[in-house]
């Protein structure tokens, strides 16, 4: 039986009075073997996003089945307001438990990481920057990686080819990158990587690296008007390729700031990780409301993403693209 009428009902939402969201999900079943520091790895990721972020920043985390010592530590900080939202859930997989955060809100810019990102100061003011910088920009990474202009990003190269403002520009922070490559374990081979990378340039000299990684970046939150419910894999298979290509429907860009603004822990604590310190942020001026895109046709789609790429593969296309860019003849052999 019902009686009376609800308060809510026919009441539209008020406007949200946050600008970004932050969506962590974290899977820490035990404290041995593999997870044996991801716990104290996970509280310095929260440590380190908790002094670097804005005060109309919404904080989500997906409690992707962790143990009760996760449970509590995260019951804690949201029956203290540190987070804003918390949700709970066996372990339904990265993806799945992503999309779980993405949805019930209207925040116009949505940052998702893993549980093991260190967060650098001024991480938020600069990505905020290419976003105003770059109206295009869809995606926004915050750790530079070699050659990531290969990875769903043919939709840059296609518009900006004959543009001089898409050049090989210097790397900023060679260490960072060695360093983000020692944290996966991976050995980059060619010194050239640490020199130069392919980037955007615009008129007042704002730089920044054409794609991303995907382990913390930053999307507009039109990008995912129309979102899938469900992913089959725990992680890896086509779950990471979904939010690496989310984008390009839209032809919006992946890009990288031209710094780096955070590290990447692993499962693995090292002493370094307690050590950085976060001093007082630059004053900055957050804007909000940027262009939005609508859904390109397929003609412009398959131009893009599938003939263009496919074009791409070609080593002789390669190397005309790259005198076309002046890479240094030296490095285009092997880059």
């Amino acid at each position: 039986m019902r009686i009376g009428f609800h308060p809510h009902k026919d009441q539209i939402q008020e406007e949200t009075a946050y600008t970004h969201q932050i969506i962590i999900p974290v899977f820490i079943p035990n404290h041995d073997g593999y997870f044996k520091d991801s716990f104290a790895i996970f509280k310095l990721c929260l440590h380190s996003l908790f002094e670097t972020i804005h005060p109309k920043t919404f904080v989500t985390i997906i409690n992707n089945g962790s143990d009760a010592t996760v449970v509590s530590f995260l019951d804690s900080l949201y029956d203290n307001h540190k987070i804003h939202e918390l949700i709970h859930t066996q372990n339904i997989g990265k993806l799945n438990a992503i999309l779980k955060g993405l949805s019930g809100n209207n925040i116009e810019l949505v940052t998702i990481a893993d549980s093991d990102v260190l967060f650098l100061p001024d991480w938020q003011i600069e990505t905020n920057k290419v976003f105003v910088h770059f109206p295009k920009a869809g995606i926004v990474g915050i750790v530079p990686q070699y050659k990531s202009y290969m990875t769903q990003c043919h939709n840059v190269l296609w518009d900006n080819f004959w543009k001089k403002s898409m050049q090989f520009i210097p790397i900023k922070n060679p260490k960072a990158i060695e360093m983000f490559y020692e944290s996966i374990g991976w050995d980059p081979t060619n010194p050239d990587y640490l020199k130069l990378a392919l980037g955007l340039v615009t008129p007042d000299n704002f730089k920044v690296y054409i794609g991303s990684g995907h382990f913390v970046a930053t999307y507009k939150k039109n990008i995912f008007n129309r979102i899938i419910t469900f992913n089959g894999y725990k992680m890896g298979g086509n779950s990471e390729r979904y939010l690496d290509s989310v984008h390009l429907k839209k032809n919006y860009w992946r890009l990288t700031t031209h710094d780096n603004y955070a590290y990447h822990m692993g499962n693995v604590y090292e002493p370094w990780m307690g050590e950085v310190r976060f001093e007082a942020q630059q004053d900055y001026d957050f804007e909000s409301n940027f262009p939005v895109s609508k859904k390109i046709n397929s003609v412009q789609y398959f131009l893009r993403n599938h003939l263009f790429r496919k074009l791409f593969r070609d080593d002789r296309v390669k190397r005309i693209f790259f005198r076309l860019k002046k890479l240094p003849k030296e490095m285009i052999p092997n880059y």
